[in-house]
């Protein structure tokens, strides 16, 4: 398997856990505020393979707590089953992040006790979710079956969306609300930019805004905070 990034140790991607970070390219997601777009094409030139991350995570046995597997999008890969499988093989809990446009995939890893937590972005209001994911049109039902999965509780999880000044409003958290209602664990996440963003001329918005948005979900959600400010 092609990696494209390994950070050998976090202590924000997995909750409660440190950890290393594993980016995996590809995507069928453009979306605009996107940091990694240069792993966004599956073809991008590979840092290492898996062999080698999996030596890594050998000799950090008993320093590392568990791997966060991240994008580009992980469920497009074919052969995620099997690397996931040899993750857990050396004992490690793993947590996925997922864009939540492939239900079918993650509930099969899920199944078979291959993830232990999953962050899924839920990227914007029905409406504007095409716009958000830089898309001419887009179908919700993958992104709703992923949700209601996550809520029904097979697997710890949160939901994230990354907040950015031109794409999200009002509207746009009282329709996520609605979208992911009863769960236990939300997160809004400030945009930054960077040299990598996809697109420029974005931009992050208030703190003041970022507050009113975590006050509306809290209609919806048990627990909401606000990363990255």
């Amino acid at each position: 398997m092609k990696i494209h990034g390994l950070q050998k140790m976090t202590l924000l991607d997995y909750p409660g856990k440190v950890a290393c970070t594993v980016f995996l390219g590809g995507c069928d997601f453009r979306c605009p505020f996107c940091h990694n777009s240069e792993i966004l094409d599956m073809g991008a030139p590979a840092e290492m393979d898996d062999v080698s991350v999996l030596a890594f995570l050998e000799k950090r046995k008993g320093l590392l707590d568990g791997v966060a597997i991240t994008g580009g999008e992980p469920l497009l890969r074919s052969d995620i089953f099997e690397f996931l499988s040899k993750i857990r093989a050396l004992g490690y809990p793993v947590k996925l992040d997922t864009n939540g446009n492939h239900p079918k995939k993650l509930k099969e890893l899920v199944k078979a006790g291959l993830v232990e937590y999953v962050a899924m972005d839920v990227k914007n209001s029905p409406v504007r979710y095409a716009e958000t994911v830089g898309l001419p049109s887009f179908d919700m039902t993958g992104i709703r079956e992923s949700i209601d999965f996550l809520l029904d509780g097979a697997v710890d999880y949160e939901f994230r969306t990354t907040v950015v000044q031109e794409l999200h409003d009002e509207q746009s958290f009282e329709e996520i609300g609605k979208l992911i209602r009863g769960a236990k664990r939300y997160f809004l996440q400030s945009f930054t930019d960077r040299d990598t963003v996809l697109f420029a001329g974005l931009h992050a918005p208030s703190e003041e805004n970022l507050q009113h948005y975590a006050e509306i979900m809290t209609q919806y959600v048990e627990s909401v905070e606000i990363r990255g400010v």
